[in-house]
């Protein structure tokens, strides 16, 4: 797979996500398999580049290549700052957000609310090529902006000629939210006359779902967004079995442990340690849920406030699933993220 001069291992990429792909998960995913990982989005607001959240999202010390960041927003030339703004700062490939569904983005007009103006699309896609011409552009988007007006076709146009270098698509509509079922015939559709790399992406959740997405699209990648949320060995998982066609073992209780402690580490040394604690309870939820007793150790470690009570929790509860010979149910893999998804996730 080939986004502008990068040439990615494989053809698996971590969906951006709003409070979650940060810099430690972008890295998890990529050690465990992802070829590629997209930022959270960055706001084309340059008000908030002074901001500690802003700062702390254009890091990319020690990132792997390539590094892609996500920029959102409504204005043509605030969105061409933004992504000049990124690249000096590091990013190797600039994402545009056409994709979200949250009323907090589309009430500005930004996410999937643009794919109501093609006009304005074209004018945002323009301003941000010329902006960094020598940097990729990509471009994610949903189908439409509900079932009566799918327009991606449209919006593919509009982005080859602009200079976009490849497209990822969500299939649902912006109306759809993420309600019901992923469609991907639209996005089968887009790529049998594009002549950029399509990426499709939507309810993509194991790895024989993923062979059939690519099979039933003709994707170039697919990408994977809230299944990899306390699992980001799906990564790994879906490369194996589209190589030799059968599954791979699941992980290993104590393995699992083990990347959770590395994540968490990773977390409070990138946001301290108050901050890191509570971004770090979300994602010890996803990796403990379906295991023995799970609940009751959320709740409870919820209220914990610090590093050591933190990591000594998580210590006291897989070794409470080793005492009984716990390990995930097959049914539980990949579940753990929340029946609605992160406010402004990009899935």
């Amino acid at each position: 797979m080939r986004i502008g001069s990068w040439v990615l291992k494989n053809n698996l990429l971590v969906a951006p996500m709003a409070g979650v792909t940060d810099r430690p998960f972008r890295q998890l995913c990529k050690r465990l398999g992802a070829g590629m990982a997209v930022s959270e989005m960055v706001t084309s607001n340059s008000l908030l580049y002074g901001s500690a959240k802003t700062r702390r999202r254009a890091d990319h010390e020690g990132e792997v290549d390539p590094i892609s960041v996500q920029i959102a927003g409504a204005d043509p030339q605030m969105m061409a700052e933004a992504a000049r703004y990124n690249v000096e700062r590091g990013a190797q490939i600039i994402d545009i957000n056409m994709g979200c569904p949250a009323k907090k983005i589309c009430n500005v007009m930004a996410g999937s609310a643009l794919l109501q103006d093609e006009a304005l699309v074209a004018r945002i896609l323009s301003a941000v090529v010329a902006a960094v011409p020598d940097t990729p552009v990509t471009l994610k988007i949903r189908t439409g902006w509900d079932k009566q007006h799918r327009n991606a076709l449209n919006i593919l146009n509009i982005a080859e000629n602009c200079g976009v270098q490849a497209l990822a698509m969500h299939g649902r509509t912006r109306a759809c939210g993420y309600s019901g079922h992923a469609e991907y015939d639209t996005i089968a559709a887009v790529k049998a006359v594009a002549r950029i790399p399509v990426i499709a992406n939507g309810d993509i959740t194991t790895p024989e779902k993923a062979a059939y997405v690519l099979g039933h699209t003709g994707a170039d990648a697919v990408m994977i967004g809230r299944a990899a949320q306390g699992r980001p060995w799906i990564f790994r998982e879906i490369e194996y079995f589209l190589r030799t066609g059968q599954r791979m073992a699941s992980p290993q209780l104590g393995e699992i442990h083990a990347i959770l402690r590395d994540h968490l580490h990773d977390l409070y040394g990138f946001y301290g340690d108050l901050t890191g604690v509570r971004v770090a309870r979300k994602h010890i939820s996803w990796y403990t849920h379906g295991l023995r007793d799970s609940a009751r150790f959320r709740h409870a470690m919820n209220q914990l406030q610090t590093v050591e009570e933190q990591l000594l929790a998580v210590d006291t509860f897989f070794e409470h699933c080793r005492r009984y010979g716990e390990h995930f149910d097959d049914a539980a893999i990949g579940s753990g993220h929340p029946e609605q998804p992160v406010q402004g996730e990009m899935e």
